[in-house]
């Protein structure tokens, strides 16, 4: 078998990239009551009918806490019709915070064919925050369309790109449920006839995987 060069672009993707994310957020109490002055007394009764001043939580409780082992998202079945050659147990890319924020990656060269799965998982603080952030994403995105059926919204875009004559097809679906985002990324190329697969086999492998995923997020429920 003779071998062959990989485009640039895709010997980078080989490597996998440190995904760093991190989330925190303080919540800040007023400043505390002034002493009693001098000759008046140091506390008050309170009214009848009234209540003490206690601190009011406006923060709605979480449906998922902590985002679920990535590796482990994927059934080791899926993983080997969407990346043949791929160990199943995938690699997890370091993160800053795994309590927010988990990817796994698997990719393989098979032969002539290569392929890449990338399943992440990103925890909000809110439904809202959550939402915010999957338009975004979505806006940044275009050419793409809704995935019925997969969590609260979902969103798929296949897209093909060309580097030194080498064609890769990339399909990336994003999945909003309650305040966590699902981001699944899937490719492939051909390096004997530098093609890319088709356009329904890259889009079909992503939402299958992005299905799996999103069931996995029961683990992490508050």
């Amino acid at each position: 078998m003779r071998s062959l060069p990989l485009p640039l672009a895709l010997t980078a993707r080989l490597t996998p990239v440190a995904v760093l994310a991190c989330a925190g957020w303080a919540l800040t109490s007023g400043p505390a009551a002034p002493p009693a002055s001098a000759g008046h007394p140091a506390a008050q009764k309170t009214p009848a009918g009234s209540s003490a001043a206690a601190p009011s939580s406006t923060t709605a409780a979480k449906t998922y806490t902590t985002a679920p082992a990535p590796c482990s998202a994927v059934p080791a079945g899926t993983v080997k019709s969407l990346v043949p050659g791929a160990k199943t147990a995938g690699k997890e890319i370091p993160s800053t915070d795994t309590e927010v924020r988990r990817t796994c990656s698997w990719n393989a060269l098979q032969g002539y064919d290569y392929r890449w799965l990338d399943v992440s998982f990103e925890i909000s603080e809110s439904d809202q925050e959550a939402k915010e952030e999957y338009g975004q994403r979505v806006a940044e995105k275009s050419g793409g369309g809704v995935v019925p059926g997969l969590g609260d919204s979902a969103y798929s875009v296949v897209n093909l790109t060309t580097e030194d004559g080498q064609q890769t097809r990339e399909g990336v679906v994003l999945v909003r449920a309650a305040n966590a985002l699902v981001v699944v990324t899937y490719n492939g190329s051909d390096f004997e006839s530098k093609k890319a697969p088709g356009t329904d086999e890259i889009n079909k492998g992503a939402i299958k995987a992005a299905k799996s995923a999103v069931a996995a997020l029961g683990g992490g429920r508050g």
